[in-house]
């Protein structure tokens, strides 16, 4: 499922109209309908607070429109990665990266997640960092792969 179906049957189960996501988020009714009708995405800070409103992992809110397949690396180790806001430590079995996000101009276009298996629950994805550029991403993917091994 892309992003806009992701989102619009995700609000529809928690019973929030679009107008009230609007007034979570602080935007109009207008952008959350664009969203939903995939005529554009939300700011980076927007699809967290998004992701976080509506209680669902921003893997799992992006669905297949933001995530690229062939950036996803897996090894069979794992690595203690502390997230980009210091407040959380992962233990990393696998990352992922995303290219996708719509931004304002100078602000980082990528992002990379590191997921964790060990819970109950199944895989969570945590944010690692933002990025500029895909070489900057591509490097720092290539550290955390060797230290894996």
């Amino acid at each position: 499922m892309t992003f806009s179906e992701n989102l619009k049957l995700i609000r529809k189960e928690k019973g929030i109209t679009q107008e009230e996501l609007a007034d979570m988020l602080e935007v109009s009714r207008q952008a959350v309908s664009k969203w939903e009708l995939d005529e554009g995405y939300p700011e980076v800070e927007k699809l967290m607070l998004l992701a976080n409103k509506l209680n669902v992992s921003l893997d799992f809110l992006m669905g297949n429109s933001i995530l690229n397949e062939s950036n996803k690396s897996q090894t069979t180790g794992r690595i203690l990665i502390t997230s980009y806001d210091g407040k959380s430590i992962i233990n990393c079995h696998k990352i992922t990266s995303s290219n996708i996000f719509v931004t304002k101009k100078g602000d980082p276009k990528y992002a990379l997640f590191g997921i964790d298996g060990s819970s109950f629950w199944g895989e969570n994805s945590t944010l690692l960092g933002w990025y500029n550029d895909s070489d900057s991403i591509q490097n720092e993917i290539k550290e955390i792969m060797h230290a894996m091994k």
